[in-house]
């Protein structure tokens, strides 16, 4: 009897936890929606009204910010782990304030596109690009308030449970818009 609890015991502990389980599935749905976006690009490419342009400079500058922001996230993490909440809220803080300062320096690459007279209704490519990169910064803003949830409540009270769950979800979430920009980045450079 004792060797069946055991085994019961051992089983609860492989399942993996809901909050992570929601985020995997979500991430799937992510990739298959980008999947789409990136296929749909390539296809419409074929047509003769297709157009190349130069992606702005910036977008180097945002790329590099948003790598640098998932070594906070992850540092910020690990903080949080050895019950270090000094280190952590100043890493969630920077990690929050990157996310912003990445959302910023899109809107000023959209804003160069549109300056050079590439607007949303120039083109498909353009307006491709707009829509997937737009829905992008959508998922990043959804990461961000995630990070501000999680800034609130680090600075908000005092902690009394080191439960890593929440932090490790968004953590792995902002690891995967961060991934998801560079395939997107990479697919652009690529593409033109």
């Amino acid at each position: 009897m004792f060797e069946i609890m055991g085994k019961m015991v051992h089983a609860q502990r492989k399942r993996i936890h809901p909050y992570k389980f929601n985020m995997w599935v979500a991430m799937g749905s992510i990739v298959m929606m980008f999947a789409g976006f990136t296929s749909a690009y390539l296809v419409m490419q074929s047509r003769s009204t297709w157009q190349s342009f130069e992606l702005p400079e910036v977008f180097w500058f945002s790329t590099a910010v948003i790598l640098v922001s998932s070594g906070t996230i992850q540092w910020a993490y690990r903080s949080f782990k050895a019950h270090n909440m000094g280190r952590y809220k100043m890493l969630i803080t920077v990690t929050a304030v990157l996310g912003l300062v990445f959302l910023a320096s899109q809107t000023t690459g959209f804003a160069e596109l549109y300056e050079r007279g590439l607007k949303l209704d120039w083109n498909v490519s353009v307006a491709l690009l707009y829509i997937i990169a737009g829905a992008h910064m959508l998922h990043v803003l959804g990461g961000v308030v995630a990070l501000l949830i999680i800034f609130i409540r680090a600075y908000r009270r005092k902690v009394r449970s080191y439960d890593p769950i929440p932090i490790e979800v968004v953590a792995t979430y902002w690891h995967f818009v961060d991934v998801l920009w560079i395939y997107l980045y990479v697919f652009f450079l690529w593409i033109r």
